[in-house]
């Protein structure tokens, strides 16, 4: 198939009105950001627009929120209930980041200090835009359509599972902007494709006291720099090689003044996993090189653990129906394989603990784009992923409903 994918009206199934509005979604969304769990302008704006788009009661279609800012809009599908169909899921999150955004587009950020650095009004755009191509084709089964709040914190996933939204669905599919590749391509891709997510903190106590005068103190700063390089020992010489991991200190505080011995230094950092395995060794690794560290300097250590993610694992039967779905639209020549593991975490694998599923990565920018990573001020994707994605979840929802 050739489509002109920066003219999306030429191809889009739903037709001009239907480009024009999901459009203007996503401007309105980029234009007004909201941080986690504080998506309320957000979920107005989608359930207008979804009432746009004909996605009502008088149509069948169900729509409800939950866990304050969250949204899921079920379409019936046209076995719904039968023996032969499933109910699928696709998700959007909604949520943005407390960064400051140096415009490069018109319709840039009206907040100060929050943006969509990260692509989610693409992807909130994106699931509308498949939700509405699925009410004009319903699948075989019932079609959930999330709106996910927080994903940023790594919290939303869990809210939607405890919702119980997706109580009956059978499968999943997901996606998120990739600048690495250009609008119309995409990476489907069974097995690992995110890393599992742990924030670590250790905290060193030790005896404070003059500067000149170290051998009446213990000193937290000279254990917590040990600990620093130590720690870098766990991926090197405890995890298989070839096996992705991570370990990255981020913050190291100590002190107050350069001639006083603190009493106390405080280090805390991520671990990047892409197995069960790993990740517990990882932890553990952690835990074991501050216990160690603390004796050999006579202080005292405590370790902790944040609300990590597990690693994001693609289904081979999901992944097969995804990547099907975007050799039609796209064409087998736009697919693209990771050209190395990506150690970034998503908390879509909070839903793939509990149900198959398929996670995809979409082009984002022109061919003469450059390159800017996420999570950073210049981020930006093009508009015309917002229908890539569209067309290659509904399709992909539709054929996994199919069994």
């Amino acid at each position: 198939m050739t489509i002109d994918i920066t003219a999306p009206a030429s191809w889009f199934p739903a037709g001009p009105a239907a480009v024009a509005a999901l459009t203007a979604l996503r401007e309105s969304l980029h234009r007004n950001p909201e941080l986690s769990f504080e998506e309320h302008q957000t979920t107005e704006r989608l359930i207008a627009a979804a009432e746009g788009f004909g996605l009502s009661a008088a149509n069948g279609v169900e729509i409800q929120r939950f866990s304050g800012t969250g949204l899921s809009i079920r379409i019936p599908g046209t076995d719904a209930g039968g023996t032969s169909s499933k109910t699928v899921a696709v998700r959007g999150d909604i949520d943005a980041l407390p960064i400051q955004e140096e415009a490069r587009c018109a319709f840039a950020s009206t907040v100060p200090g929050v943006m969509h650095a990260c692509g989610h009004d693409v992807h909130a755009s994106w699931a509308l835009g498949a939700a509405s191509l699925i009410a004009r084709e319903p699948a075989a089964g019932d079609v959930v359509v999330v709106l996910q709040p927080a994903e940023e914190t790594g919290l939303g996933a869990a809210t939607v599972v405890e919702s119980g939204v997706l109580d009956d669905v059978a499968m999943i599919f997901g996606a998120h902007v990739d600048p690495r590749w250009v609008v119309g391509e995409a990476v489907v891709q069974a097995g690992p494709v995110a890393a599992a997510t742990d924030e670590f903190s250790i905290t060193i106590h030790g005896a404070g006291g003059h500067g000149a005068r170290p051998q009446l103190g213990r000193d937290p700063t000279v254990a917590a720099a040990a600990l620093v390089m130590e720690l870098q020992t766990i991926v090197s010489r405890r995890v298989t090689p070839g096996d992705p991991a991570v370990v990255t200190v981020g913050e190291l505080h100590a002190g107050t003044a350069p001639n006083i011995i603190p009493e106390q230094a405080r280090i805390a950092g991520t671990l990047r996993s892409t197995s069960t395995a790993t990740r517990e060794l990882l932890r553990a690794g952690v835990q074991q090189l501050a216990a160690g560290i603390a004796n050999s300097f006579s202080v005292r250590c405590e370790v902790g653990f944040g609300a990590g993610t597990p690693p994001v694992v693609n289904d081979e039967k999901a992944t097969q129906h995804a990547a099907t779905a975007a050799e039609q639209w796209l064409g087998k020549a736009a697919l693209r394989a990771l050209p190395e593991p990506n150690m970034g975490g998503e908390d879509f694998a909070v839903y793939l603990e509990t149900m198959p599923g398929c996670f995809l990565r979409i082009g984002s920018r022109l061919p003469d784009d450059p390159i800017v990573g996420a999570h950073t001020p210049q981020f930006y994707a093009r508009t015309e992923c917002v229908f890539v994605g569209a067309v290659v979840l509904a399709e992909a929802a539709r054929r996994a409903s199919r069994g």
